[in-house]
């Protein structure tokens, strides 16, 4: 995976993560929109205008472009379930690590793969390097 098509894979991931956190929440569209939208303000990951609906969040796990908001609440959320969801495609994988550098500050791609829980390691272990080199690169401000 070049480092060049990095971002472009870590956009076109986020309605996956989106996606991801709709499909496995334990709720209606609309309790998971509401849950995402007050987590993004609560964990300050974002400051959505407007609480989004049902309809909105599962426009943004398809074709439609979520927030950056949306996409790193949703990995926050992603990470601490129990059932320990990991990303389903090299798309997501670039999201969940874009969004995991844009959640926290890192030192090294090293301490940003140890702070993961262990499932994770495998699967975001080359995003999580390709992330760290697009935030150095100063892409991912």
């Amino acid at each position: 995976m070049p480092e060049a098509t990095f971002y472009a894979k870590a956009m076109r991931g986020a309605s996956r993560l989106v996606g991801h956190w709709l499909l496995i929440g334990e709720a209606s569209p609309d309790r998971l929109a509401m849950i995402l939208g007050d987590t993004a303000r609560l964990a300050k990951l974002g400051e959505p205008e407007d609480t989004p609906d049902g309809a909105t969040l599962t426009a943004w796990s398809g074709d439609t472009q979520p927030p950056l908001w949306a996409a790193r609440t949703a990995l926050f959320l992603l990470v601490q379930m129990p059932g320990r969801p990991r990303p389903r495609d090299e798309f997501e994988a670039c999201a969940w690590a874009y969004c995991w550098l844009r959640n926290r500050a890192f030192d090294s791609p090293q301490d940003a793969l140890a702070a993961l829980p262990d499932h994770l390691h495998e699967p975001l272990r080359e995003p999580l390097e390709l992330a760290f080199v697009d935030q150095n690169s100063r892409r991912l401000v």
